[in-house]
This record gives C-alpha cells, sequence and structure tokens, in this order.
C-alpha cells in the first residue's frame, strides 16, 4: 500500500458551489461501496451535524457514502474501520487541537501511510504538512503541539495570494512567508493557489488544477511552478 492524499487548496473557486470543483480531483481516490468518515472539527462557526450534511450534499455524485467523526462514541475505532477520510476547511488551530484530544494525530498519520485515501481542503491541508507553523489562521486555541501529519515532508499554504487592499499597510502573504524561511531557512514551503491542489501517490507528488503555485525556501522567495508541475523531488 502507498500513500494516495490529496491536498486542496480550498472548498471554492471563485463563485463556484461548495466544493463543485473539487469533485472530479476526489473520485480517482474512491471505490464504489466504499465508507469515508469526514472531520469537521475546523468548523468553528457551524455546527458538525450542518457541516456533515453541506459536505455530503457537494460530493452526492461520488460512489461512497460519508458519515462525520462526531457521530461515533470512539473517534479512533472511527478511523480504523474508515476506506478514506475526507478533512474540512475552517480553522487550522482548532483542528490540530481536536485531533491530539481524541489522540488521532498518530493513527491518521499511520493509517494514510499504510494506503487509506486521504482528502483535505484548506485546514484539512494545512495539516498535513510537517507543522502548522504557516497556516493563514487566528490561533484561537493552542494545540499542545503544532506538529501535524507529516504526509508531506514540507509546509503548506493553502489560499496562497500575495495581493495586497489599496492603502493596507499590513504584510503580504509573501513577506510572512519569508519571516517563516529567515528562521527557518532549510524546510521548503509551497504556497497553493485557490483551484489547484497537490496529489501525492506513492512517492509520486503532482500540482493539479490550473493555477501556478510558489516555493518559499531560504533564499528562494515566491517562485514559480508550473501547473501540473511534478514535484516529487519534494518528497526526497
Amino acid at each position: 500500500m502507498t500513500i494516495n492524499a490529496l491536498m486542496l487548496s480550498a472548498s471554492r473557486v471563485g463563485d463556484s458551489a461548495y466544493l463543485t470543483h473539487t469533485v472530479e480531483l476526489i473520485r480517482p481516490l474512491t471505490k464504489p461501496g466504499q465508507h469515508w468518515v469526514f472531520i469537521p472539527y475546523a468548523g468553528v462557526s457551524v455546527s458538525y451535524d450542518e457541516y456533515l450534511t453541506k459536505v455530503k450534499t457537494a460530493l452526492a455524485t461520488l460512489p461512497i457514502s460519508i458519515s462525520s467523526i462526531h457521530q461515533f462514541a470512539d473517534p479512533k475505532q472511527a478511523i480504523e474501520n474508515a476506506d478514506g477520510v475526507l478533512v474540512g476547511g475552517g480553522n487550522t488551530f482548532q483542528l490540530l487541537n481536536e485531533l491530539y484530544r481524541y489522540d488521532l494525530v498518530h493513527l491518521i498519520r499511520e493509517k494514510v501511510q499504510n494506503g487509506m485515501p486521504y482528502v483535505g481542503w484548506s485546514a484539512g491541508s494545512n495539516i498535513t504538512g510537517t507543522s502548522i507553523r504557516t497556516t493563514n489562521d487566528m490561533p484561537i486555541v493552542e494545540p499542545p503541539s503544532f506538529t501535524a501529519l507529516g504526509i508531506l515532508p514540507f509546509q503548506l499554504n493553502p489560499h496562497y495570494t500575495n495581493y495586497q487592499l489599496p492603502g493596507h499597510n499590513g504584510e503580504t502573504r509573501a513577506q510572512r512567508l519569508l519571516e517563516f524561511t529567515i528562521v527557518d531557512p532549510l524546510t521548503p514551503v509551497i504556497g497553493i493557489q485557490e483551484g489547484s491542489a497537490l496529489w501525492r501517490q506513492g512517492e509520486t507528488l503532482t500540482l493539479i488544477g490550473d493555477q501556478t503555485a510558489y516555493l518559499f525556501h531560504g533564499k528562494q522567495q515566491e517562485v514559480e511552478i508550473a501547473a501540473n508541475s511534478d514535484l516529487s523531488d519534494y518528497l526526497k
């Protein structure tokens, strides 16, 4: 068994409906009759039941059934029995904190390394890197550790954009990621724009979608990565 993980930048592209653009990207990871577990822990401002309904409705054309981990008395057993896992967006700090609270970090990492398909978007993608230190989110809670799933051996920054509002004097995203590379020059960061995703299949990593991505690594700042590039070298 090999890793089969899809890291989507976002749940929407522009004005598209929720998860619409993701369905055909997720489909190759699924098989008819599978049961997948959804993890809604990042959803702070929506109830878990509402979040589940939203996801099930959006992904209804996939040949899988979906239930939420909050519906199970034993979250670890839910992961053990799942054919695949979906991890939604929201607040990355809250998501990782809950995964630690239920002792799921090591279990999910192990299951994915042994072939269980993984699909995440936004916060659900952030946690697939080595840590959540390059999330865009506010630290509304303090997880026991920033160490994440490590499905990817580098840092992710979903929703990447370096747009700056006229008259806004705060740091741009590129400036924030520069700060990261100054304090940690050895760890690459890949920023993925909305509409794109990273797909890891074993030791192959591909940027999919029609958007470029951007690399931040040491003195390399905002280096453009062409759409559909092979990024397998970043797994070494």
